[in-house]
């Protein structure tokens, strides 16, 4: 009886070191097969039916699938890139050219003033479609990886002085102010985008803000984050609205007659999400709204 037991034992011994084995082997090739994946190297290799589990062989199905579709994708990135290209540079000589010849009519004393009103509606209107053309591209480009967003530890004050200061705002009689108490501090951003982000912020502050109002710049540091606040004494945003004004080409119904395509925001919300940071916003309707941009101090 103790030898039967002693047999047992050692075919159930040496049944489990082969489990083992045969186990290690499989997971081993799957390692292998993973990690040739991330490194973009993976290729086809001979297997036989005793060598290849189930498991084995539906993971090189995947990987494969995988490896076509990330073809598929970075054609389709490389067409998207020449088509931007294509569209940026096609559109820019048409588009100035354009502009050039309404300013030379209105400046031409031989017009009556309805001409002169309908050349300035040809300028106007080519100036929206030149910015909505420039938005697109600079959308798509950001989207497609053509251009890269690379954060990296920069002054926060040098980011703040940075920002044009909005054109718009004097004219429209708009006060625009910077807070001059600000810590001079660092955080992780693409100095050139994050301005584009910002600038967008300060551009819709003042764009919604009736005249005699204020849109003002200021920073807070915080333990992990830096915020950068823009604040306006504007319409506001309505809490069902709030949820909506980061999508792509989303625009109130209240400012429908304003300049705009709906992709500033947008953009923004791309451009943080990009570089670790993010965006918050808390507004009062008929009060103004407050845009908070949040960037990590850590890379």
């Amino acid at each position: 009886m103790a030898i039967v037991c002693m047999i047992l034992t050692a075919m159930v011994l040496l049944a489990a070191g082969t489990l083992y084995w045969r186990t290690r082997r499989l997971l081993g090739r799957l390692d292998h097969m993973l990690e040739s994946a991330m490194d973009g190297h993976f290729s086809e290799s001979e297997y036989t039916e005793d060598m290849l589990s189930r498991l084995e062989a539906r993971m090189y199905q995947y990987l494969s699938m995988d490896r076509q579709d990330r073809k598929e994708t970075a054609k389709e990135r490389d067409a998207v890139k020449s088509l931007v290209s294509d569209i940026s540079h096609q559109t820019k000589t048409p588009v100035a050219n354009i502009l050039l010849y309404s300013q030379l009519l209105q400046e031409n004393e031989s017009l009556d003033e309805r001409a002169r009103q309908i050349a300035g509606q040809i300028e106007m209107q080519t100036e929206k479609l030149n910015f909505l053309i420039q938005s697109l591209i600079r959308t798509s480009r950001l989207e497609n990886g053509i251009v890269a967003v690379v954060p990296k530890e920069d002054r926060i004050l040098e980011l703040i002085h940075d920002l044009p200061h909005p054109a718009s705002a004097q004219a429209k009689g708009v006060e625009y102010h910077i807070v001059e108490e600000m810590p001079d501090i660092c955080a992780c951003f693409d100095r050139k985008w994050t301005v584009e982000a910002l600038s967008n912020l300060v551009d819709n502050a003042v764009k919604y803000t009736p005249p005699g109002g204020k849109v003002t710049v200021s920073v807070q540091e915080y333990e992990m984050f830096v915020r950068i606040d823009v604040a306006d004494t504007g319409i506001g945003i309505s809490e069902e609205e709030t949820a909506k004004i980061f999508a792509r080409f989303y625009r109130s119904p209240h400012v429908q007659e304003e300049r705009g395509v709906g992709l500033g925001l947008y953009l923004a919300r791309e451009i943080l999400h990009r570089e670790g940071g993010y965006i918050k916003v808390a507004s009062v309707p008929g009060e103004g709204s407050v845009f908070s941009v949040f960037l990590s101090k850590r890379a």
